[in-house]
């Protein structure tokens, strides 16, 4: 036997939509996905409103920062109030170190031997070769937020409990405010 099926016969204008139809298909499902991407992100716009008012006020009081830190500026600007050190709190902070073991070749604290060539230089040189540094000794002992002021307390206390008989620097002047 002959098996012969008929198949229906298909026509251009059959072809064209078929064709058309399987192009057009895709297309449209991907310009419906745009279009929703698109809304989506339209309502994420950030808004250029101006600072919250009303009750956006009140939260905005309510989680703001306990307080503010503010530094000083070097010669002016706001002043913070310092705690002013005494020399011997000076020397037991930063000197003590070396001058307290001798490290270096550093005078000991109470040795007038060490101290008496030293201390007949007077205060001046000895204020200076704290400043700048002198030997194995690093400027200002190490610590560079130590002020003229604050070395000159230290090397007071530690002259005058090594032989010597400085006089107590004077306060610096407060800078005067703006």
């Amino acid at each position: 036997m002959n098996a012969h099926h008929d198949f229906p016969k298909t026509t251009v204008t059959q072809f064209v939509l078929a064709l058309l139809g399987s192009l057009f298909a895709p297309l449209i499902a991907i310009i419906l996905v745009v279009m929703y991407i698109v809304g989506i992100q339209a309502t994420h716009i950030e808004s250029k409103t101006p600072a919250p008012t009303g009750n956006n006020t009140a939260v905005a009081e309510r989680i703001k920062p306990v307080a503010e830190v503010s530094m000083a500026a070097a010669g002016g600007g706001d002043v913070v109030a310092a705690v002013q050190k005494t020399g011997e709190q000076i020397t037991q902070n930063t000197c003590a170190m070396c001058h307290g073991t001798g490290v270096g070749g550093s005078p000991k604290i109470g040795d007038k031997a060490a101290w008496e060539p030293r201390i007949a230089q007077g205060f001046d040189t000895l204020l200076k070769n704290a400043i700048n540094g002198i030997r194995a000794m690093p400027p200002r002992g190490s610590n560079p937020a130590l002020s003229d002021h604050d070395l000159a307390l230290a090397i007071v206390y530690m002259a005058n409990k090594s032989g010597a008989s400085f006089k107590e620097p004077a306060a610096p002047a407060a800078p005067a405010s703006k």
